[in-house]
């Protein structure tokens, strides 16, 4: 009976053992505190076909994230899974050994993802891919239909046109636009929401092989177009907040916002019986290619120190995969790069369809590996030039000169 005892004993204790194995307790970091429920979702349909793995998902504040998630890798706490930023902010973690590289042997869906998505995750030294591309952003104008019907209004077709009904509808007592420019990244923002079209691919790509700079007249004449814009700007828009002008516009006292593709599921929380339309902001003439701004707003990432790894890899498929991508699409109302996803809400179908026709989101995608960077040179001189303390030449000029500290095509 002893004996038995004891073999009974054995047993329970090899069972004790054997089961911390057996549960995978991952945790999952993330920027996106207004998306939770929706996670928490998704994370339950991967456990759900994952038995013994749970995860555990974790959001801190947006713009001091970045800070928060280093640390804590270097410190040897950070999570097993966690969003990442694009490009230059994805270099900052990844250039230190922090994330898991990943590969289409570990990940086959990878495979068809488009290559711009996959960019936006690669790390420009060792050509690497960390992280599983989340979504694209676009950049453009979105307004209230409604507004348009009642004043007559159409999507313009030439630049005079855009002026022409802005104008309509300030005649009116209408606020054409809503946009505010006090806080720094809207400079930015509006920049490529109206003059993407202005500025046309040729002038990107020469842009990007260092055969132009930014005092090129396509740039500087796309910067004339939003000084000229800017008076169908709220009164005092440059002390003017991002949270204050979305209320203006999702409260229907303006008729148009220059944004992003991510603003539409705010505006409808904000305001559940607005009724929304988007359009590219034209070129000059009818037959300038009509253009949006487009990027690629992160990832999910592994950590390379992690302890459960196969656990992880697990998770980064999921997420990989259509199922993960349509759910994505159809509960956050956003664009997946999954390849394959439909769209159910006509409005993200019509912005789907105005991504064929796209510039990079310039200063983010191309310029943000290096100080000063693009974006906050741009974001600096577009509020000068709202302010009338500097002209398009002079903008474009500063610009150039504070990328050629680390832009090699520029030091040519």
């Amino acid at each position: 009976m002893t004996s038995n005892f004891i073999r009974i004993g054995v047993g329970l204790m090899a069972v004790m053992v054997a089961a911390p194995a057996l549960a995978q307790d991952l945790t999952f970091w993330s920027w996106r505190q207004e998306d939770r429920a929706q996670y928490e979702q998704f994370i339950d349909t991967f456990e759900a076909a994952n038995p013994g793995i749970t995860v555990k998902f974790e959001t801190f504040e947006a713009a001091n994230y970045n800070t928060i998630l280093s640390t804590a890798l270097a410190g040897g706490t950070g999570p097993d899974l966690m969003m990442v930023r694009a490009y230059g902010g994805l270099e900052n973690v990844a250039t230190a050994g922090y994330l898991e590289p990943l590969t289409v042997e570990a990940i086959p869906a990878l495979a068809d993802f488009a290559p711009a998505a996959l960019a936006a995750e690669t790390v420009r030294a060792d050509q690497k891919l960390y992280a599983v591309p989340f979504a694209s952003q676009t950049q453009l104008v979105i307004y209230n239909k409604k507004i348009f019907d009642d004043n007559g209004l159409s999507e313009p077709q030439t630049w005079d046109e855009f002026l022409a009904l802005s104008q309509k509808l300030k005649d009116a007592g209408i606020m054409p636009f809503a946009n505010g420019t006090a806080t720094a990244w809207q400079n930015e923002t509006v920049t490529f929401d109206f003059t993407s079209s202005l500025m046309g691919k040729a002038f990107v790509d020469e842009i990007v092989a260092g055969t132009t700079d930014f005092t090129d007249d396509r740039f500087t004449g796309a910067l004339t177009g939003l000084k000229e814009l800017s008076q169908y700007f709220p009164d005092g828009f440059i002390g003017l907040d991002y949270p204050s002008a979305q209320q203006l516009f999702s409260s229907g006292m303006a008729a148009m916002f220059g944004g992003g593709s991510y603003e539409l599921t705010t505006f409808k929380t904000q305001n559940p019986e607005i009724e929304l339309g988007v359009f590219a902001a034209p070129g000059r003439t009818a037959e300038d290619e009509k253009l949006v701004g487009l990027y690629f707003d992160g990832g999910y990432a592994a950590n390379a120190a992690g302890a459960n790894k196969e656990a992880a890899m697990k998770f980064l498929n999921f997420v990989a995969s259509q199922e993960f991508g349509q759910a994505f699409a159809n509960q956050l109302n956003n664009i997946s790069t999954v390849p394959g996803v439909t769209f159910d809400n006509p409005l993200l179908a019509e912005v789907a369809e105005l991504n064929k026709s796209a510039i990079p989101y310039l200063f983010l995608v191309h310029f943000r590996f290096g100080e000063p960077s693009g974006s906050v040179l741009v974001q600096q001189e577009v509020q000068k030039l709202f302010a009338g303390e500097t002209t398009p030449e002079e903008a474009g000029k500063v610009i150039t000169d504070g990328l050629k500290a680390w832009y090699a095509p520029f030091q040519d």
